[in-house]
């Protein structure tokens, strides 16, 4: 139940983002919904067209990624945090489709799909929103993402044969029980190449045993450049203020352009939105909701000991003001510095999820046995996310802050002042599909773009 990691750089121009996730329950790309695979209930169709059911589905990962992202801080409050709530969600909702009984319950209720009583409906919203994600990211583009899964099912389970269909492309059978060291070096070869070579040896001797029922994998990637980027001769030693008295010198970036900003009283911050290059003639040519866009947006609170604690909680309370804030800022020259930062952070899943109220997942008496026709037992023995990001002046996940704090009702004279040099919030988040892809905190001098996870299962 033990991970190694190891990573190679990335170009200085590019930020790249790797999120790996191995365990053991079925979480993969959905394929069409067979019959066989439901009860009369997750076959029930609903009044909803294709479009309602998608913005629900949105809404509903929305709700769970400020939520989640609470709970996170709040069981490490005084840490950087960096992870993905978009891979999580997407693992959690994969696991529904083959969760029974209480089990069902319990996650519709978690991943906030209360809205359907449909499997069917939520699968079909589920495959069509990643295929257009990840459709829309092209190798050759500035911003490249990408999300691939295998699901290593030992050739000792009974996997249902509707399962077995449903997801044919991503099911691969390996012997466990005559070969777990084999089946370990397999899995971790298919790791390295599905991240590029950037991460080796993710399994350490013993991770696999005789007992492994089932390992799934999940490597999403992302890299980008900013559209309007930070000026490399500008760089210089400035001093970023972390709570408790704690003052670092840093690498401050610099760069003054037009960008989208915004205060906003009901979240008690302001917010910086930092596009990333789709490539062409787009420096400077900032505008939420662009075609294609990816934007990296900088919450800001007061320079005050509970003020990032308020802000989290003030999202996770009213989840549509994300969406709100992402489209109401204004144009405008603004006065940008950000600290040349990387973060590591690995989160244990498990507590966090218990403080959404999903700690049922980890019981033996998790029902999952839709993936196994009812033959096979399996439930969650951990999750957890090791992630890292870099930020430099040519592109990448990053943040800004400023101590100078108001609310003004007139607007100011330009350039605006936003200055990185205290404790921030951060969310990439994309607009086609409404989705926060990572996010994280920022609260001192920290570590890379690059996530890992890891889930065991028994």
């Amino acid at each position: 139940k033990a991970s190694s990691f190891t990573m190679c750089a990335s170009s200085a121009s590019r930020a790249g983002a790797i999120l790996l996730l191995l365990g053991l329950v079925a979480v993969l790309a959905p394929q069409p919904t067979r019959s066989q695979c439901l009860s009369e209930d997750d076959k029930k169709s609903d009044s909803l067209n294709a479009k309602q059911s998608h913005e629900r589905l949105y809404k509903g990962e929305s709700i769970f990624t400020l939520q989640l992202l609470d709970a996170i801080n709040t069981a490490t409050p005084n840490e950087n945090i960096f992870f993905s709530p978009y891979s999580l969600y997407n693992v959690l909702l994969m696991m529904y489709f083959g969760a029974r009984g209480n089990t069902d319950k319990l996650l519709r209720t978690g991943l906030n799909l209360q809205w359907t009583d449909s499997k069917a409906t939520v699968q079909e919203a589920y495959d069509g929103a990643r295929r257009s994600l990840v459709g829309r990211f092209r190798e050759s583009s500035a911003i490249g993402f990408s999300s691939v899964d295998k699901l290593f099912f030992g050739t000792h389970i009974p996997i249902a044969p509707c399962m077995r269909e449903k997801f044919a492309e991503t099911i691969e059978l390996l012997d466990y029980v005559q070969d777990p060291e084999g089946q370990r070096v397999y899995i971790n070869r298919w790791v390295e190449n599905a991240t590029r070579g950037q991460i080796k040896d993710l399994l350490i001797p013993g991770a696999i045993t005789q007992n492994t029922k089932l390992a799934i994998a999940n490597a999403a990637y992302f890299k980008g450049s900013w559209q309007t980027k930070f000026k490399a001769g500008e760089t210089k030693k400035e001093i970023f203020y972390s709570y408790g008295g704690q003052q670092d010198f840093v690498d401050m970036m610099h760069v003054e352009g037009t960008f989208s900003h915004a205060a906003n009283e009901e979240l008690g911050c302001h917010i910086l939105e930092l596009p990333y290059s789709f490539g062409g003639e787009d420096e400077d040519s900032n505008g939420a909701g662009s075609m294609n866009q990816v934007s990296m947006f900088v919450f800001l609170p007061p320079y005050e000991p509970d003020a990032l604690s308020k802000l989290l909680a003030r999202l996770a309370a009213n989840t549509d003001v994300l969406h709100q804030v992402v489209n109401d800022g204004i144009s405008r020259k603004v006065d940008v510095k950000l600290p040349k930062f990387s973060i590591e952070k690995q989160v244990e899943m498990k507590p966090v999820l218990e403080r959404l109220g999903m700690g049922k997942l980890f019981d033996q008496s998790a029902n999952f046995t839709g993936f196994t026709a009812g033959q096979e037992p399996i439930w969650f023995d951990e999750i957890l996310q090791k992630s890292k990001i870099e930020v430099n002046e040519e592109g990448s996940v990053a943040a800004s802050a400023t101590v100078a704090f108001s609310f003004r009702s007139s607007r100011p004279a330009d350039p605006a002042m936003f200055h990185c040099n205290h404790p921030f919030v951060f969310v990439i988040y994309d607009f086609t599909s409404r989705s926060v892809l990572f996010n994280g905190v920022y609260r001192r001098r920290g570590s890379w773009v690059l996530g890992l996870d890891r889930w065991i299962f028994g």
